[in-house]
């Protein structure tokens, strides 16, 4: 596909780094010199000077005949301009980022106006992911397939918990539901496991299991499944003002802690039902003040990662049993664990992940085509949703019968709403969605790349009991 990145921002390169790496021609425009000299020299893709709301820039750009438009702009009128422009020359696809929330509540407006096919809200999208973390504390991340019957969930294996040690082929033993250990991180390196792979203690796992079951996975497992009801937000930007009101209506008691003044008079005035705190988040002695340790989860949403990353490891240290991290820069996320950071959202990285699930599923290859894609352990890791056609190969055939390519697997089966965690007796039918879990390496366009149907010796990832 033919794509022009209009904002050569952290978002911005991000998606063109991602884009490129799967094969997209990419064109990516930036007004500041500076920054269309520094991605020139390390992207290898065509970069523009210029404003992206001209049109006489987007015509050089090739915009009247690209696939689509992604702006992203540090300004939201400029992104709804471009949008503009782009549909006006003959570009039927436009993504525009829109963070302010006063246009929150006009999103479907303006998605129909101005023919948007798609608006992005970085801000919008990490409150979601920390309140549904809130809902479920015992889970580090939460992703929703099959629109919204299975979920793919990561959590911690504990020194004494009932996992550790635990040959996955002998889960189903210790966990009172249906489940399929999909992925595993160890010190850093990352598995797709097999039967036979040994949980340790300290590994990260990712479980695919039907979103009805996520209750008793945890109780069989015997960790904490009640929602944080005391939550404490340190800084009032727009992604606590999203969370703030999504917990306040859910009953969660609700207390945020603004250093600026103006900023928490406008909180106090927007959520009264909400707790505001005039003063530094960062300080310990105001967070002792504000009975930090009698929280259920405290979340870091300060404009800094570094207090954020400090106050996050105080908040570990002291006991608080949910403590969720805002940071911006995640190249250093395998660090952060090392110090007690297990949970993280970063905005950029949803804004990203969105946009690029979006542009996965405008692709359509053979007849197959993704629906929902989902990045695993730090972008190592992703989660396929794909739709079975009737050019899907092997339909019918036990699973236990068909040669996967090495290094992913089949996490889970939607047939008819009905969802089923595979195993070597289960088969692919037309009309079903499966989800595939696959290295990042490996990209994945078609349901059909996932078959090894040449000779080979490799083992099967399906090598399992048909229980399993």
């Amino acid at each position: 596909m033919k794509i022009v990145i209009v904002g050569g921002g952290k978002v911005g390169i991000n998606i063109a780094a991602q884009l490129t790496k799967e094969g997209h021609d990419i064109v990516l425009v930036d007004k500041k010199r500076s920054v269309v000299k520094k991605m020139g020299d390390t992207l290898d893709m065509l970069v523009m000077y210029g404003n992206g709301a001209s049109v006489e820039v987007q015509k050089e750009a090739g915009v009247s005949h690209s696939d689509l438009l992604i702006a992203v702009a540090s300004e939201d009128e400029v992104n709804l301009m471009c949008c503009i422009i782009a549909r006006k020359l003959g570009c039927q696809n436009t993504i525009a980022r829109v963070r302010n929330p006063e246009y929150a509540s006009q999103a479907h407006f303006l998605s129909t106006e101005f023919g948007l096919s798609m608006i992005i809200n970085p801000e919008w999208a990490a409150a979601r992911e920390i309140f549904r973390l809130t809902q479920i504390p015992a889970f580090l991340k939460r992703d929703s397939f099959a629109k919204g019957r299975a979920e793919i969930v990561e959590f911690e294996v504990h020194k004494d918990g009932p996992l550790a040690d635990v040959q996955l082929m002998d889960m189903h033993q210790r966990v009172k539901t249906s489940v399929l250990v999909c992925a595993v991180e160890r010190k850093g390196e990352v598995f797709i496991p097999s039967g036979n792979f040994v949980l340790k203690e300290g590994d990260k796992i990712y479980v695919t299991a039907p979103a009805a079951e996520l209750i008793t996975l945890l109780r069989s497992i015997g960790v904490r499944n009640r929602r944080s009801r005391d939550v404490l937000i340190i800084g009032g930007g727009r992604t606590a003002q999203y969370l703030s009101k999504l917990l306040l209506d859910v009953g969660t008691r609700v207390k945020v802690i603004e250093k600026d003044t103006d900023r928490s008079l406008y909180f106090a005035e927007l959520l009264p039902d909400a707790s505001v705190v005039n003063a530094d988040g960062a300080a310990q002695s105001v967070l002792k003040a504000e009975n930090i340790d009698q929280m259920d989860a405290v979340v870091t949403l300060t404009n800094m990662d570094e207090e954020n990353l400090i106050i996050s490891m105080y908040a570990n240290y002291i006991g608080v049993p949910q403590v969720i991290t805002k940071i911006s820069r995640t190249e250093y996320s395998e660090v952060f664990g090392d110090k007690g950071i297990d949970c993280v959202i970063s905005p950029t990285h949803l804004c990203v992940h969105n946009i690029v699930q979006y542009i996965r599923a405008m692709q359509n290859t053979s007849g197959s085509s993704v629906i929902t894609v989902h990045q695993l352990v730090d972008g190592k890791v992703e989660a396929l949703e794909f739709k079975v056609s009737g050019s899907t190969k092997h339909l019918g055939e036990t699973l236990a019968s068909i040669q996967l390519k090495p290094n992913l697997l089949i996490g889970c089966i939607n047939r008819k709403g009905k969802i089923i965690i595979p195993g070597g007796n289960d088969t692919i039918e037309y009309g079903d969605t499966v989800i595939i879990v696959s290295t990042a390496d490996r990209v994945i366009v078609d349901l059909n790349d996932i078959f090894n149907d040449e000779p080979s010796s490799e083992w099967s990832l399906y090598e399992l009991p048909n229980d399993y």
